[in-house]
């Protein structure tokens, strides 16, 4: 008598925070929590958090990696879409090649398999999870393992049209055009997601300072600082880097350089880092967490100059203070370019003034999401509110695309307060 057939194993699966992006996969697990390769998700207990961003177990859904073509099969490409006069239909155009880029396309793609979609992005557009950058030292991470998916292959698995290394000059409302650098774009609907860039106070000159708001500039800085992919400095050989703001991304990039044995010295105007969350504790809890590494924290100062010494750079502080380092990095806070806006007339607020329910701007037909927009004069530069911005902006302009009225809005955006994720390893908080 034979023996029953084995059960075919059950494939390992994937699962995504919705918070941060982070992807927890059974078949590595998570060795570093405590969870070894092999650990099914519904074998997690309940009070493991990520190891990115700390939000618990409850806030992961199922995620499917995206399915790359076999080698030597056709590019895909979208469908010709509608006709107007004899010509294909202009479709959307989406600016900017990071997270909200990138998550516009996948939510109209999922939607429409026809609709024509060109993305303009000034770099690469590779896609990675932008919260590793500050924690890819702490967690040894080389820079090849931090790309998920190169441009080119998104571009390709979506049938999107890419315009990489391309800037957006200008939008002509009246034509419904984009100009770039690479010739004028006609678009039946455009997307703004091109984020915000580091605000520059008048003492920190740009060819002096890193702005460590996207891949690129982090690789170039982790090339500058002479950082082996394994992540930690020789001893002896550890560079001295001056980070001007003390905020959310500057405490958590002090914290991770100084875990790889970088020599910090964190600088801020407030008496203590993290002054915003002031009331509950931030700074303190970081400053204690921080004594045995090698931080300094600079409080109750500012910035008056930085000059070059050689192959060094040297700041002056305005308590007469004077810092020699290697490198420099602003932490300033973020800011929206508005060239942009300015030439389409968009309303702006601190940023692209977008609708609280529509995300569409004072133009019908050019909607925003993500770093570039204010909703209510407020901005909200967290990862979390990303996909469903998407989704909102994706259902209403394929329902009008189908014949919906210009005022349909299948799948309202609601608005609401982001939890803060402080990812200093040293000390991981979660701050209203």
């Amino acid at each position: 008598m034979s023996s029953p057939a084995a059960e075919p194993p059950i494939p390992y699966r994937q699962y995504i925070c919705h918070a941060c992006g982070w992807i927890y996969d059974e078949a590595k697990g998570d060795p570093d929590s405590g969870l070894a390769p092999g650990t099914r998700y519904e074998d997690i207990p309940d009070d493991w958090a990520c190891p990115l961003c700390q939000v618990t177990k409850a806030d992961f859904s199922p995620y499917t990696p995206p399915v790359r073509p076999a080698a030597g099969a056709a590019p895909r490409t979208a469908a010709a879409g509608p006709r107007v006069a004899g010509k294909a239909a202009p479709g959307v155009v989406i600016v900017g090649g990071g997270r909200a880029g990138w998550a516009m396309a996948e939510a109209l793609r999922a939607l429409d398999a026809a609709l024509p979609i060109t993305l303009v992005s000034g770099c690469a557009a590779d896609v990675y999870d932008k919260p590793l950058l500050s924690v890819a030292l702490a967690r040894r991470l080389a820079m090849d393992s931090l790309v998920r998916e190169t441009g080119a292959e998104a571009a390709e698995r979506l049938g999107v049209r890419l315009m990489a290394r391309t800037q957006a000059t200008r939008i002509c409302p009246r034509t419904l055009t984009l100009s770039t650098t690479r010739g004028t774009l006609p678009f039946s609907e455009l997307v703004l997601a091109h984020g915000a860039q580091v605000a520059l106070p008048p003492a920190l000159p740009a060819e002096l300072c890193w702005r460590i708001n996207h891949l690129d500039a982090y690789r170039r800085l982790r090339e500058s600082l002479g950082l082996p992919d394994t992540g930690v400095w020789p001893a002896g050989m550890s560079p001295h880097v001056a980070i001007v703001g003390a905020g959310l991304i500057g405490s958590e990039l002090a914290n991770d350089l100084a875990l790889a044995g970088c020599r910090v010295s964190l600088i801020d105007p407030q008496p203590e880092p993290l002054a915003r969350w002031q009331a509950q504790g931030a700074g303190q809890t970081a400053l204690r967490a921080w004594q045995g590494l090698p931080i300094r924290f600079i409080g109750s100062v500012g910035v008056a100059a930085v000059e070059e010494a050689g192959e060094h750079k040297r700041l002056r502080l305005s308590s007469g203070e004077v810092l020699q380092v290697d490198q420099v990095i602003a932490a300033t806070g973020l800011a929206t370019p508005h060239r942009l806006a300015d030439s389409a007339g968009l309303t702006w607020r601190q940023g692209i003034a977008v609708d609280p329910v529509t995300l569409a701007t004072s133009h019908p037909r050019i909607h925003a999401l993500g770093d570039c927009i204010t909703i209510e004069g407020q901005a909200s530069r967290y990862i979390e509110p990303i996909g469903r911005q998407a989704a909102t902006i994706a259902a209403k302009l394929v329902a009008r695309r189908q014949g919906a009225g210009p005022d349909a809005c299948p799948v309202p955006y609601a608005h609401r307060p982001a939890a803060v994720r402080v990812k200093t390893s040293s000390c991981p908080m979660t701050l209203g």
